[in-house]
């Protein structure tokens, strides 16, 4: 009985811990916000600034499974090739040693304070920025109570005759260790779980560094298996980060083998704290650490490797979304800003169509009416696909600003979706126009033109109106719009003119008051994309 009530304090704590950790990285990431965004902007293919934005990421993050997932969302969205992951993922493993330098921290007497002052500023502040600090504080408490949960829950083994020969059995047994490591972190996702229960045994006094060292070697080999599982279905580049990934950590516990057996880096490592649970922190920081200095100059070898392990090239679909990527709703900050070029990219390839359909209509082109159609295909998997990433995003934690913008790329997706529409309407029209050998007078097809300027004109405004956010452009939108909408009156008035002077029959009019309307609907669609940076 008194091992199920153990079994189930452990697991209690381990919950209240990984919720913590959740929550403080959560308000931290939201309190980052456009600094993290900044980070992994700044990604070059110097190494070095690879490290340090990993590491910084899952500082912020707290968590380097979360981290490599988002790695491999970048090299599967092909904005990240794989030198730069290998470098994030070697800073990722430095950053998740924060956490377990923290909760080395004595802090116990305060767990109430962070509790309390955390709710209060939860529960009682409305400003979205503030709130995220209270997060912080709460999940900084709600951490450190899984931790003392899971400490008291252990302390009964230090009575426990099994329990020690267990922990005799493994000192001393690296592979059984390394094995033991792995499964269990295998099992709960998180290396900083695992390493958290390590030193809350070690609090206990029935841990020692000696043991636990390989522990931690097989917890770094176990927190592969979340980025392994997240490449499933990605392109060959995504799954090579993944593998890139597992190499690094069990070459390098592969190397700390011989260290901890034929050095004395472990007394060492021993020597730098009277407390065991301080010294298994310092030891997953210097492996850590270690292993990335050593490897930083073998990132190409990883690369090599991995490329013939993985052989064959990425086939590049340009028929699909570029940008997004389901795993990059891990962090949703970094999200939100993908979802906006994706937006951006769709409104693009709206505004092109629409051009190319002018093209069709006045060259009488077949080859370019089918590539309308073709573009509309990819602009409607577009909207599908965006909308169902932005659902997901709106579950999301995400501050107030982050849900504006989010709402308006909902609408700005429509917005563009409808300009594709009109622009298929107008190619249908030219079809139209072909098989029944249509004439269109000079004048009408000059009218065209100028109508088809001003509107081409709109949309390019509009969409660097949503690109910039320069409420001045949209302005400027306004204005062109309020043309459009007086010309479309005048070239009607025009049309009437040439029917009733026998310029042009019924059928070609009846095209020509077609066109006129489709772009004015698009000229109303480009006027709400601009718009939308008033949600924002």
């Amino acid at each position: 009985m008194k091992i199920v009530q153990m079994i189930v304090a452990l697991f209690g704590g381990l919950g209240l811990f990984l919720y913590g950790m959740k929550m403080m990285g959560d308000g931290l990431e939201n309190a980052a916000g456009e600094k993290l965004k900044s980070i992994f902007k700044k990604i070059t293919s110097n190494p070095i600034k690879g490290v340090i934005t990993g590491a910084l990421a899952t500082a912020i993050i707290q968590s380097s499974s979360a981290t490599t997932v988002m790695v491999v969302g970048f090299v599967n969205a092909r904005l990240m090739d794989l030198f730069q992951a290998a470098a994030v993922i070697m800073g990722a493993n430095i950053g998740t040693t924060i956490t377990a330098q923290m909760i080395t921290l004595d802090v116990e007497a305060l767990i109430p304070v962070f509790l309390g002052i955390g709710a209060l500023i939860v529960l009682f502040t409305k400003r979205k920025n503030i709130k995220e600090i209270g997060n912080i504080v709460l999940g900084f408490g709600i951490l450190f109570l899984g931790m003392h949960l899971m400490k008291d829950a252990m302390n009964p083994l230090r009575s426990s005759q099994a329990f020690t020969n267990l922990l005799s059995t493994l000192e001393g047994n690296i592979p059984l260790g390394i094995l033991a490591g792995l499964a269990i972190t295998a099992i709960v996702q998180s290396s900083s779980a695992t390493t958290s229960m390590l030193i809350a045994l070690a609090a206990t006094g029935i841990l020692n560094l000696h043991t636990a060292v390989p522990i931690i070697l097989g917890c770094n080999i176990g927190t592969c298996v979340t980025a392994l599982i997240s490449s499933v279905g990605t392109s060959k580049n995504a799954k090579r980060a993944a593998v890139i990934h597992l190499m690094f950590n069990i070459i390098g516990a592969l190397v700390f083998i011989p260290l901890i057996m034929f050095t004395p880096v472990v007394d060492w490592i021993a020597s730098s704290s009277n407390l065991p649970k301080r010294q298994i922190a310092n030891f997953h920081t210097f492996f850590n650490v270690v292993n990335t200095v050593v490897f930083i100059p073998f990132i190409k070898v990883f690369v090599n490797v991995v490329n013939k392990l993985i052989p064959g090239e990425d086939e590049r679909d340009e028929y699909g979304v570029k940008y997004i990527d389901e795993r990059l709703l891990e962090t949703p900050v970094i999200a939100v800003g993908q979802a906006r070029q994706e937006v951006l990219r769709m409104t693009r390839l709206a505004r092109d169509n629409y051009d190319l359909a002018i093209k069709a209509f006045k060259e009488n082109d077949n080859n370019i009416i089918e590539q309308v159609y073709k573009n509309e295909k990819l602009i409607n998997l577009l909207e599908d696909e965006i909308t169902k990433f932005l659902v997901e995003l709106s579950k999301s934690e995400l501050l107030e600003n982050q849900t504006e913008i989010v709402t308006s790329m909902f609408h700005v997706v429509n917005d563009a979706e409808r300009i594709g529409d009109h622009a298929e309407n107008i190619v249908d029209l030219t079809s139209e126009k072909i098989q029944k050998k249509l004439q269109f007078s000079k004048e009408a097809m000059e009218e065209l033109e100028g109508m088809y300027k001003y509107t081409l004109n709109a949309v390019d405004m509009s969409i660097e109106a949503f690109n910039t956010r320069d409420k001045n452009k949209v302005k400027e939108v306004k204005a062109i719009e309020e043309r459009i909408d007086v010309l479309e009156k005048e070239l009607r008035a025009s049309h009437i003119r040439r029917l009733n002077q026998g310029i042009c029959n019924a059928t070609v009019g009846a095209v020509f008051l077609d066109i006129i309307s489709n772009l004015e609907r698009i000229g109303d669609h480009a006027m709400n994309i601009a718009e939308s940076i008033y949600n924002e």
